[in-house]
C-alpha cells in the first residue's frame, strides 16, 4: 500500500513538473496561462472561472443553468449539455476553503487533476496486485505506465479534457470489479465492493460525455463472458443494474439529458435483463443444445436492443448522436458520405487508425512483447475453458486430457482478458481511445508476468514444469524487467525533467488583449470552434459556436458559420453571420490556407464538398460537383473590394488573425 501511494504521488509530481517546465507556467501572464488550455479544454475551464468570479455560488449556478453567452441568440443549460459538474464542485470547494490567499484558482484546478493521476496509478497498481497476488506486479504496472507516458496519458498538456477527469474513476471501477469477481467473498465484502463499483461508475459517467460508449464495451465484455459461463451470473446482473442506475442518476443531474436516455448502453442492458428472464435454462444441456440456445439468446438481445433504442429515440425525437453513427458507418467502409460533421471526424488524425509507431514505442519498454505473450496464453486458456463450459458434464474426459496444458481461468482474470481485447480493438480503430487500452495493457502484462497460472501453463506446455522452477521464474523475470526499465529509461526521465521551455504564442495573446480592450462586453464573435473557446475563456465575450459538438443545432450552426471559409458571396456570409447576432468575425490564415491536411480533408474542401462545389488544387473531383459562382470568402475579403467593404470592416490584423466588424444595416 505504501509503495502504491508513493508511486501515485511520484507520478503526480512528475506530470506537474513536466507541465511547469514545458510552459514556465508559474511565470507567464494570466492570458497566456488561459490560452494554453487549447480548444475544448479552454471552454470547460471557462465555466470554472465563471463560477469563481460570480458574486455568489447561487448566481454562478444560475449563470450556468441560464447561459446566453456560449451560444448567441440562444439560452442553454450548460449543466444539461456538458459534463462540467467537476468544474462546479471544484469552484465551490475553492470558494469555501480558506486557501485563496495561498493558492490561485488555476493552480487549485490543475493540481486537482494532477492529483487524480495518483488515484489512477494506485488503481492500476491495485488491479494488477489483485490479479497476480503479488505487489511486485503492481510495481511493474506503475513503472510501465510512467515510462510509456506518451501513450498512456496526455494530462500534462490537455489538463481540463474530460478523459483526464474520467479515466482515474474508470480505473478504480475496474479494480473494484476485479475484486468483486473473486470467489469466496463474504456478503459484507460483496456489498461494500458493489457500492464502490457504483460510486466509481457514477463518477466516471458524470465526468465524460463518451461514458456510455465505454460502458457499452464493458457491458459487451460481461455479456460474452456470461454467455460462456465464465462469470457468476448473479454478479453480472448486478453490474448491468449498476451501469443503468449510475447513468440514470447522471441523467437526472443533467436535467434529463435525452442523449443519455437514448444511449445504446441502457437499451442493451435492459435487453439482456429481459432476455435472461425469458430464457432461464440457458446454461443447461449438451454442446449443440447450449450453442442453439446461445445463438437464440444473442439474436434476442440484439433485436430487443435495436427495438428499445429505436422506440426511445422516436419518443424523445432524439438526433444528438446521429453524427457518431454516420462517422462509424463511413469509417468502417459502409459507403462514403458527404456529411460535413462525419467528414470532420474522419479527417482528424485522432479519430483515425492507431499509428504503427505506437507499437515500436511500447516495445522499447518490453511492454508490448510481454503483453502479446500473456495475451496469447490467456486467450488459449479462455477458448479451451469456454468450450469445456459449453460442453457440460459429458466432457470430463476431454478436460482431464487438457489438464496438463491448461489452468482454470479465474473470473477476475477472464474479465480483464476480454476487457483488454475489446478496448484493444477500439484503440486500433480510433487513435484517440488508445489511452483506455494502453493503461490497462500495463496492468494485464504485469499481472501475466507475475502470475502463477501463466507460468504454470507456459512451463507445462513445454514440459519443463516443476513448482520450484515456476516460483523462481515468477519473481526473477519481473525483477529483471524492472531493472532493465530503470537502467534504460531513468536517464531519459531525468533529462526530460531538466529540459526547460516557455509558452510562446504572441499573435493569440495580441488578439485576446485587443478584444478585451476594444470591443464591448456584449459583443458576439464568430470564427473557428477551437479559437472561440479561447475567446470565451480569456475575454468573456459571447460566441456563435464552440467545440462541444454533441448537439444537432450547434453542429448545423457551426457548418453555417464555417461558410466564411467556403466559396460563398459576401451577401450570403453576411446574412448567415447576422442571423446568429454576430458583431465580429475572426478569420485565421491557418484555416484559410491550410496545409496540415491533404487535399480532400482540409476544412475548405469539406465545405466545398458539402456545398456541391469543386475543390481547389490539382486532383480529381466527383462528377456531380460544380464550379462555384463566387471566389473563396476568406481570401477575397482581404482585397477590400466594394461588395465586401459594404458589409465588413477590418478592425484588427496580425500575422495569424484578421478581425472584421459587421455593418449593422437596417
Amino acid at each position: 500500500g505504501i509503495v502504491a501511494i508513493s508511486l501515485g504521488l511520484l507520478t503526480s509530481v512528475y506530470v506537474a513538473t513536466l507541465h511547469e517546465n514545458d510552459l514556465w507556467f508559474s511565470n507567464i501572464k494570466e492570458v497566456e496561462r488561459e490560452i494554453s488550455f487549447r480548444t475544448e479544454c479552454g471552454l470547460y475551464y471557462s465555466y470554472y472561472k465563471q463560477m469563481i468570479q460570480a458574486a455568489s455560488i447561487q448566481q454562478g449556478l444560475h449563470g450556468l443553468v441560464y447561459d446566453n453567452k456560449t451560444e448567441s441568440v440562444r439560452t442553454i443549460n450548460i449543466l444539461e449539455r456538458m459534463n462540467v459538474y467537476q468544474e462546479v464542485f471544484l469552484s465551490i470547494l475553492y470558494r469555501i476553503l480558506p486557501i485563496q490567499q495561498y493558492l490561485e484558482p488555476v493552480y487549485f484546478y490543475i493540481y486537482t487533476l494532477f492529483g487524480l493521476q495518483a488515484v489512477y496509478v494506485i488503481a492500476l497498481y491495485v488491479t494488477s496486485w489483485l490479479l497476480s497476488g503479488t505487489w511486485l506486479s503492481g510495481l511493474l504496472a506503475a513503472c510501465w505506465y510512467i515510462t510509456n507516458r506518451i501513450d498512456t496519458t496526455r494530462v500534462e498538456f490537455t489538463i481540463p479534457l474530460r478523459e483526464n477527469w474520467a479515466l482515474p474513476f474508470f480505473a478504480v471501477q475496474i479494480a473494484a470489479i476485479t475484486y468483486l469477481l473473486r470467489t469466496h467473498l463474504q456478503p459484507v465484502q460483496e456489498r461494500l465492493t458493489l457500492t464502490a463499483v457504483f460510486i466509481a461508475t457514477f463518477l466516471f459517467s458524470l465526468t465524460w460525455q463518451f461514458n456510455q460508449f465505454m460502458m457499452l464495451i464493458q457491458a459487451l465484455a460481461l455479456f460474452i463472458l456470461d454467455c460462456f459461463d465464465m462469470l457468476p451470473t448473479a454478479k453480472v446482473m448486478w453490474l448491468y443494474i449498476i451501469q443503468i442506475s449510475g447513468l440514470l442518476l447522471v441523467c437526472v443531474l443533467q436535467f434529463f439529458n435525452s442523449m443519455i436516455l437514448g444511449s445504446l448502453l441502457i437499451s442493451f442492458n435492459a435487453s439482456v435483463l429481459i432476455a435472461r428472464t425469458i430464457q432461464k435454462n440457458l446454461k443447461k444441456g449438451g454442446l449443440l443444445n447450449r450453442l442453439g440456445k446461445l445463438i437464440l439468446h444473442v439474436l434476442l438481445v440484439l433485436c430487443l436492443t435495436l427495438l428499445i433504442n429505436k422506440f426511445i429515440k422516436k419518443i424523445l425525437n432524439l438526433e444528438s448522436d446521429e453524427h457518431i453513427f454516420k462517422f462509424l458507418k463511413a469509417k468502417f467502409g459502409f459507403g462514403a458520405t458527404r456529411d460535413f460533421d462525419a467528414n470532420l471526424y474522419l479527417c482528424e488524425e485522432a479519430f483515425g487508425l492507431l499509428p504503427l509507431n505506437t507499437f515500436s514505442r511500447l516495445s522499447d519498454t518490453l511492454l508490448f512483447y510481454v503483453y502479446i505473450f500473456v495475451l496469447f496464453f490467456m486467450t488459449v486458456a479462455a477458448v479451451i475453458i469456454a468450450f469445456w463450459n459449453l460442453s457440460g458434464s459429458n466432457q470430463v474426459q476431454f478436460m482431464d486430457k487438457m489438464e496438463e496444458c491448461t489452468v482454470a481461468l479465474k473470473p477476475d482474470a477472464a474479465y480483464n482478458l476480454i476487457h483488454t481485447i475489446l478496448f484493444g480493438c477500439l484503440a486500433l480503430s480510433t487513435m484517440r481511445m488508445k489511452y483506455l487500452w494502453t493503461s490497462h495493457m500495463c496492468v494485464f502484462a504485469s499481472f501475466g508476468l507475475c502470475s502463477t497460472e501463466v507460468w504454470k501453463l507456459t512451463l507445462k506446455c513445454i514440459h519443463l514444469y516443476t513448482s520450484q522452477r515456476m516460483r523462481v521464474i515468477k519473481y526473477f523475470v519481473p525483477i529483471m524487467t524492472l531493472l532493465y526499465i530503470s537502467y534504460k529509461f531513468w536517464p531519459g526521465i531525468m533529462d526530460e525533467l531538466s529540459e526547460l521551455r516557455e509558452f510562446y504564442d504572441p499573435d493569440t495573446v495580441e488578439l485576446m488583449n485587443w478584444i478585451k480592450s476594444n470591443t464591448p462586453n456584449t459583443a458576439v464573435f464568430a470564427g473557428s470552434m477551437q479559437l472561440l473557446a479561447g475567446v470565451k475563456l480569456c475575454t468573456g465575450r459571447t460566441l456563435t459556436n464552440h467545440p462541444h459538438y454533441e448537439d444537432k443545432n450547434l453542429r448545423e450552426r457551426t457548418k453555417q458559420i464555417y461558410q466564411i471559409y467556403a466559396k460563398r458571396s459576401p451577401e450570403d456570409v453576411y446574412r448567415i453571420l447576422r442571423s446568429f447576432g454576430t458583431d465580429y468575425v475572426i478569420l485565421e490564415d491557418s484555416i484559410c490556407y491550410e496545409r496540415r491536411h491533404s487535399r480532400g480533408c482540409r476544412l475548405r474542401d469539406l465545405l466545398d464538398i458539402a456545398n456541391g462545389h469543386i475543390m481547389d488544387g490539382l486532383g480529381e473531383n466527383e462528377p456531380d460537383l460544380k464550379p462555384s459562382l463566387y471566389p473563396r470568402f476568406c481570401e477575397e475579403i482581404k482585397k477590400n473590394l466594394p461588395p465586401y467593404t459594404i458589409h465588413f470592416t477590418r478592425v484588427f490584423q496580425n500575422k495569424t488573425f484578421h478581425v472584421y466588424k459587421l455593418a449593422k444595416h437596417k
